[in-house]
């Protein structure tokens, strides 16, 4: 009488081995490791999808490790790029792309590495960078648990306006989006009433008149499509916007120091990209937005105003004046040794110093 049963549950056993034989075929183990990104805003194309996606897709395969990388533009996880570092060291992300600026506001050290005037080309921001590199990454894993892998500029921060410019005396009374506090104290300088808006904030805000001017990268701007809100280009530069890659110590740990070696030496050849599109891509750039010949970018037909050596003076002018001093007061009320470290790293090399 329990003949059939028995077959009944020999048949069940077999059927439920070969289904499970069956569905390991398909089956992958979990990846040693998984990382997960916010990358560039979207609208950042030649930088989002240009060179990061790319990068961290292929980063598995360059490396050698086992790791499921989990990339995504920072807009379309709806993170706000001031956020940051709070996010990195709550670990809600394994690795961000950071914009200095936005995350000064967390603690007025980092603007150091790029304050308003001070390094107004690729060559100088370079050898700001560079002193300035190693008291950063200090500072950003002692105070909010991430290590720097790259530090590199969008490039050269221009202007584009809506209303006709023919010089920086043009500025008083404007309004200019900016982002940093110390390019908010230089516009305020020069008679321009700043708006702290994020990239992804201005195109709108430019179309629609909140603001008059915008500065960014000539490559941003283009990627952004700005010059379709705005008539007049001014490549006056007075800042490199630097970003950075930061990777949440918790997660580093975690890695064999083999492991870490093969992905610092990756992120360092992302690094060389963005600074070869930052000192490359600007003069194409400039052309693609002026309705000049270009190999990359949206063509578009803004009028070029020429930038002279007193607007230039101008700029430097300001940044003595106001940017150093307003920046001293802030970042020494969070460390009182913060302008003598700026003045024996970036002054130094900028032949400056903050009295």
């Amino acid at each position: 009488m329990h003949s059939k049963p028995l077959r009944f549950r020999k048949a069940l056993s077999t059927v439920a081995l070969a289904a499970v034989l069956a569905g390991t075929a398909g089956w992958t183990l979990a990846a040693d490791v998984t990382m997960r990104v916010a990358g560039n805003f979207s609208s950042n194309v030649r930088h989002s999808e240009g060179i990061e996606r790319p990068f961290f897709t292929g980063l598995p395969k360059a490396t050698g490790i086992d790791m499921d990388v989990k990339f995504n533009p920072m807009d379309v996880v709806n993170v706000k790029p001031d956020d940051a570092l709070r996010l990195l060291r709550s670990n809600v992300f394994d690795v961000m792309s950071v914009q200095i600026g936005s995350v000064a506001r967390d603690d007025p050290f980092f603007e150091g590495i790029d304050l308003a005037g001070v390094s107004t080309n690729m060559t100088m921001l370079r050898e700001s960078m560079e002193a300035y590199r190693h008291v950063f990454d200090q500072r950003l894993q002692e105070k909010f648990k991430a290590k720097a892998l790259t530090l590199w500029p969008f490039g050269p921060q221009v202007f584009f306006c809506n209303k006709p410019i023919k010089s920086i005396a043009d500025f008083k009374g404007l309004k200019i989006r900016s982002f940093t506090p110390s390019m908010s104290a230089m516009l305020q300088n020069l008679g321009a009433t700043p708006v702290t808006l994020s990239f992804s904030e201005v195109y709108s805000a430019l179309g629609n008149g909140v603001v008059d001017c915008g500065v960014t990268s000539a490559n941003s701007g283009n990627s952004g499509k700005w010059p379709e809100v705005t008539q007049y280009f001014y490549p006056l530069s007075v800042a490199g916007s630097v970003q950075g890659h930061f990777v949440n110590i918790d997660f580093w740990n975690k890695l064999s120091p083999a492991q870490q070696t093969k992905i610092s030496a990756e992120f360092k050849k992302m690094e060389d990209q963005m600074w070869a599109l930052a000192e490359e891509g600007t003069a194409d750039s400039i052309a693609c937005n002026t309705g000049k010949p270009c190999k990359n970018g949206t063509p578009f037909k803004m009028t070029l105003v020429p930038v002279s050596a007193d607007d230039q003076a101008k700029v430097k002018a300001a940044s003595a004046a106001t940017v150093l001093p307003m920046w001293k007061t802030v970042c020494n009320k969070v460390d009182p040794k913060c302008s003598d470290t700026w003045n024996a790293t970036v002054g130094k090399a900028r032949g400056m110093a903050i009295n």
